[in-house]
């Protein structure tokens, strides 16, 4: 995705017809971005994926970068919204197992893909400083979601009140990118089970009152 505008951008359209080609063009970029990388796609890519020009394309995105911060949020909203409604509801153990079992289910449908956000940060992370930025405030999104399920366990006396949810909301965050990293390449959904409940276990440690052991079960392999 390269180039110079040509002529002045829409980036935030007012006519439905505006709105529809601009989403239409950033969900194209998105899953080329995440098939390819940000470098292996070119704006002629995403505009035959969208069925548009280069006109068109300069009319709602300046250049490569302002597409690309379009596609990490728009990868933000995704990654988010497939895990709901658990994401925002983790405030009891049994909502934690559910969403556990959401994640690892789907990472075995994308065939161990990934996660769309660690792979545009392990790209961009050290090379484009707005992105990163945008980056983090996806991951900020997402440990604050767990950080406010935490908070309603230890406010309905699940967790201890000394329990210290910023630091279990981080350390469940940094082992779901890990397990998702080692399960993207060793292709099993193995890693990211371990990695998951290791977190799980972290939480359960700060419960108010012992809780009833969860029988271990082997991490579960495609045939």
């Amino acid at each position: 995705m390269t180039g110079s505008s040509p002529v002045p951008r829409d980036s935030s359209p007012v006519t439905s017809k505006g709105r529809a080609t601009r989403a239409r063009i950033v969900d194209a970029a998105a899953r080329l971005v995440y098939e390819r990388g940000v470098a292996g796609t070119s704006l002629d890519d995403v505009g035959l994926a969208a069925g548009v020009g280069r006109s068109q394309l300069y009319h709602y995105f300046a250049d490569k970068g302002e597409l690309t911060r379009a596609v990490i949020s728009h990868a933000t909203d995704e990654v988010l919204d497939a895990q709901e409604p658990y994401l925002h509801h983790l405030d009891s153990w049994e909502a934690w197992e559910s969403w556990r079992e959401i994640v690892v289910d789907l990472q075995r449908r994308r065939h161990h893909r990934g996660c769309p956000l660690g792979s545009l940060a392990s790209e961009l992370a050290d090379v484009d400083e707005r992105a990163r930025e945008l980056l983090a405030g996806g991951f900020d999104r997402w440990e604050a979601a767990f950080r406010e399920g935490l908070d309603a366990m230890r406010t309905n006396g699940l967790l201890r009140a000394e329990a210290d949810t910023h630091g279990l909301a981080l350390t469940l965050l940094a082992a779901l990118q890990g397990g998702l990293l080692l399960s993207r390449t060793r292709r099993d959904a193995a890693p990211l089970e371990v990695a998951l409940d290791g977190a799980l276990a972290t939480i359960r440690a700060a419960a108010a009152e012992p809780t009833s052991p969860r029988p271990a079960r082997p991490p579960r392999r495609n045939p």
